[in-house]
């Protein structure tokens, strides 16, 4: 659209002489209710175990967990998501849906202690399964490979698992197809029809997940996740999996990572008007603490204005570990 000639001489100065006037008029705006914290919980007691490739993000016992919480909610910050860290592993993922599994008992804490932070769930099995891989495998003669369908039931049983209890919403990761549908048939036929799903829908294969499989440790042991992860260049199959994981129930989309796949988040916006959200994963947040570390970039100022890309591209949730320095310097101004 060619607006020259139509208007006076326009002068954006006018509206940027004070601090104020500037927040009145931005078109987009970044605050801590839109924030997610991600946090890891392991069983035991006034444990926080540093990850080495995550400054700033550790391992956490429940009470520990209750603490971060409890801090981020006093931020402002609304909601958690919760990542489970078993003592064992084996090749059913009988940890993920225990009734006394470390994500059900940390939920209970949590609601219990901390009633109105919302309490999201993080359902996959990768990090339960011994070979690190988010579903069933069948090994053969020709290879390892994923078994789909049989898949589904364990994932359904994990989200149900959660939302007994008391998690007020569970966000499946796995890629696998038709998970959605089987987790909301789960939940509704369990009673829990209210509870929402926010969905891993443009989750691709990509290389900015490494420190993340670090602190979860979730590291494959054979091959990869390319079989039912997105391919990067794939922006049309993204929309196609937001497209089904909607009409199979879901009430929040994700896009999966946040800033190198900005066009994908702008998309998926756009094309639905789906409440969306974004994951601004674990390299992203690793790049910039050892950007800054090394006195290369202002931590703060490149924090901020990320996810502020990420708002403007769509986001209406932003999944962030700076989850607690984002709300803390928007509080400081």
């Amino acid at each position: 659209m060619n607006f020259v000639g139509q208007f006076p001489a326009y002068r954006p100065r006018r509206l940027r002489q004070s601090a104020a006037l500037r927040r009145l008029v931005s078109e987009t705006q970044l605050n801590a209710a839109q924030l997610v914290l991600p946090l890891f919980v392991r069983s035991g007691r006034k444990v926080r175990r540093p990850i080495q490739a995550m400054p700033g993000v550790f391992q956490l016992s429940p009470d520990e967990i209750l603490r971060e919480a409890t801090r981020a909610h006093h931020l402002g910050v609304p909601a958690v998501l919760l990542f489970g860290i078993p003592d064992k592993k084996d090749a059913k993922a009988s940890g993920a849906y225990a009734a006394k599994g470390i994500v059900q008992e940390a939920v209970r804490l949590l609601k219990k202690e901390l009633p109105q932070l919302l309490v999201i769930t993080d359902v996959c099995l990768c990090e339960y399964m011994e070979h690190g891989h988010c579903g069933i495998v069948q090994q053969s003669r020709s290879g390892a490979k994923i078994l789909n369908d049989p898949t589904l039931r364990l994932l359904a049983r994990t989200a149900a698992s959660h939302v007994e209890a008391g998690a007020d919403m569970v966000a499946p990761s796995d890629m696998m197809d038709g998970r959605v549908r089987a987790i909301r048939g789960q939940l509704d036929a369990d009673g829990f029809a209210e509870t929402p799903i926010m969905s891993y829908a443009a989750k691709f294969a990509s290389a900015f997940y490494g420190p993340f499989r670090e602190v979860a440790e979730s590291t494959p042991k054979f091959g990869d996740r390319r079989s039912y992860q997105m391919d990067a260049g794939n922006a049309e199959e993204a929309l196609r999996e937001v497209a089904l994981d909607i009409q199979e129930g879901a009430d929040i989309v994700m896009v999966k990572p946040a800033l190198a796949y900005l066009d994908i988040l702008y998309r998926v916006k756009t094309e639905f008007g789906y409440p969306t959200a974004a994951y601004a994963v674990s390299a992203e947040h690793a790049m910039v603490k050892a950007a800054a570390a090394n006195g290369w970039i202002d931590e703060r100022a490149v924090t901020l204005e990320s996810l502020l890309a990420m708002r403007r591209a769509g986001a209406d949730i932003i999944i962030t570990y700076a989850a607690m320095d984002a709300a803390r310097w928007l509080k400081e101004g």
